[in-house]
């Protein structure tokens, strides 16, 4: 392998149908081949835990604040949820992002407690949140990576007959994983936003 070869970045994985790419966390499985997907979203789930990564192309919100757009879009997704709790939120830098055009990017940190299907049984979980902004494009994309902290053991997530679910077989991904994959977020196909 000669030294240009080296330099050149690998390319990342293809995300809807090709008009974005990341480097996703090792061992990602789409979960579009294993059930229906809304058409404005990308999942990813690890191999051997509750852990998922979520892409979503939303509507640019204009009468929200760059400042205020995460914690709107957390609200939203949480619902009338009193079991929602916003622990940070920060201000990326756009230009250490890999995403053109980008007027503004925020992360948030949240903890929920989350039930599967309609379980009454609720697992713990701290999200991670980046909004990337793109208002000439009419869109706000939201990146969501869910790390489950504590699964009830009445979860259909736990391991039937087990507190303690086995060691997976690939170890969890870690925030790191997630602000690699914010980071490395690029836009090949602009026509994607009609």
């Amino acid at each position: 392998m000669n030294s240009e070869e080296m330099v050149q970045p690998q390319p990342g994985h293809q995300l809807f149908g090709g008009a974005f790419s990341a480097f996703l966390p090792p061992g990602s499985l789409d979960i579009s081949e294993m059930r229906q997907v809304p058409d404005n979203q990308e999942v990813f789930v690890h191999p051997s835990t509750d852990q998922s990564i979520i892409i979503e192309l939303l509507e640019y919100q204009a009468g929200v604040p760059d400042e205020n757009a995460a914690r709107y879009h957390f609200e939203d997704m949480a619902g009338a949820s009193a079991s929602a709790e916003i622990l940070s939120q920060e201000l990326f830098v756009p230009h250490l992002l890999a995403l053109e055009g980008c007027s503004s990017a925020w992360g948030l940190t949240a903890h929920q407690l989350v039930a599967k299907f309609d379980e009454e049984a609720k697992n713990e979980v701290t999200l991670h949140l980046a909004l990337l902004r793109l208002p000439q494009h009419g869109t706000d994309l939201l990146l969501t990576f869910n790390n489950p902290t504590y699964i009830h053991p009445l979860s259909s997530s736990a391991v039937p007959g087990t507190e303690v679910p086995p060691p997976p077989s690939q170890p969890p991904w870690t925030v790191e994983h997630f602000y690699t994959f914010v980071r490395s977020l690029r836009l090949l196909d602009p026509g994607i936003f009609g």
